[in-house]
């Protein structure tokens, strides 16, 4: 992110001859009367002149009061433009270290998430090893059943083989005894 700041743009002001000037409330035609009656007067050009400097004087004294005024207004806009980027300088610190403490909060809040979440895996790893090994059991007692069902089932087709042969054969003695009885 790059500071931005305010930058006044640097103006001169050319003093201009206050001579050339017409004096604060004076118009043109008040000046071309008063050379006209410089004219007519001829005899006061003693008094024009002194009336002159003195007008000099003021006006010079007023571009005087003006200049100064204009570097104060100078001087003010230049510390209003200074405290704007001292004040956006410090903004932009500010920024910037709330950003480095939130990365701080967040990293470790990462690292704190990521531990609960292994421990969690750990204990339901353990429950899933347990059911795996009570399942495994099962497994074992369910197939040694089957076996013990199989000779069971081998057992019993055995005994009925030699139940249904005997019958046979007690049949024809059952029947060789009866018939002697007769």
């Amino acid at each position: 992110m790059e500071r931005q700041g305010v930058d006044m743009p640097h103006v001169e002001c050319k003093d201009q001859d206050p001579q050339d000037l017409p004096a604060l409330g004076e118009s043109k035609e008040r000046q071309q009367g008063d050379e006209s009656c410089e004219d007519e007067a001829g005899r006061g050009s003693a008094s024009a002149n002194r009336q002159l400097m003195m007008l000099e004087g003021k006006s010079g004294s007023y571009f005087s009061s003006l200049d100064s005024s204009i570097d104060i207004l100078k001087k003010r806009a230049q510390e209003l433009i200074e405290n704007i980027n001292e004040s956006r300088q410090k903004d932009h610190a500010l920024m910037t270290n709330f950003r480095d403490s939130l990365k701080i909060k967040v990293s470790d809040l990462t690292e704190k998430l990521e531990e609960r979440m292994y421990q969690i895996y750990n204990h339901h790893n353990k429950i899933i090893q347990d059911k795996l090994q009570e399942f495994t059991q099962k497994m074992a007692k369910i197939s040694h059943l089957e076996t013990e069902l199989k000779q069971v089932c081998h057992t019993v087709e055995t005994v009925y083989k030699d139940l249904c042969i005997q019958p046979e054969a007690t049949t024809s003695e059952e029947q060789a005894h009866k018939d002697g009885e007769f």
